[in-house]
């Protein structure tokens, strides 16, 4: 297995884990709430908007995000891995999966396991032996 240097960006990794790293402590001290999207998404059109402001300002920053990093680089470099029924099935089945285990990969890896919740660790498990077994599964080009 070689590594492609042209797309290895340790630092940009290690800043980018920094800064949702602080956003969550942020969040769970300010608010005492874990910073998983699926549930602040759901929240934000369950909950009265006007306490529940704070979540469609994550949200909006969230989708806000890329177009500021284009403030300090050069292009974003989109890579797409499906598309199509593929993009449809992963989709509803991540959807599905964050139903189900109550909660996404952000809120269980992130704050759950920075927390020693057993839920999340069972949680990130599953995700992670679902994620070998697709990839192991799926085609891929070389």
């Amino acid at each position: 297995m070689t590594i492609d240097m042209e797309h290895f960006t340790p630092l940009a990794s290690l800043a980018g884990g920094v800064l949702i790293g602080i956003a969550a402590l942020i969040l769970m001290a300010m608010n005492g709430r874990v910073m998983g999207i699926s549930g602040i998404l759901g929240d934000a059109f369950l909950n009265n908007p006007i306490t529940g402001m704070w979540r469609w300002l994550f949200i909006i920053g969230t989708l806000v995000s890329p177009f500021v990093y284009l403030l300090w680089a050069e292009e974003l470099l989109p890579r797409p891995v499906a598309s199509g029924s593929t993009l449809l099935i992963g989709g509803f089945l991540v959807g599905l999966g964050s139903a189900i285990g109550s909660g996404c990969t952000s809120g269980h890896g992130i704050c759950g396991l920075a927390r020693f919740s057993l839920r999340s660790f069972v949680a990130v498990m599953v995700f992670m032996i679902s994620a070998v077994i697709t990839v192991y599964l799926m085609p891929h080009g070389a």
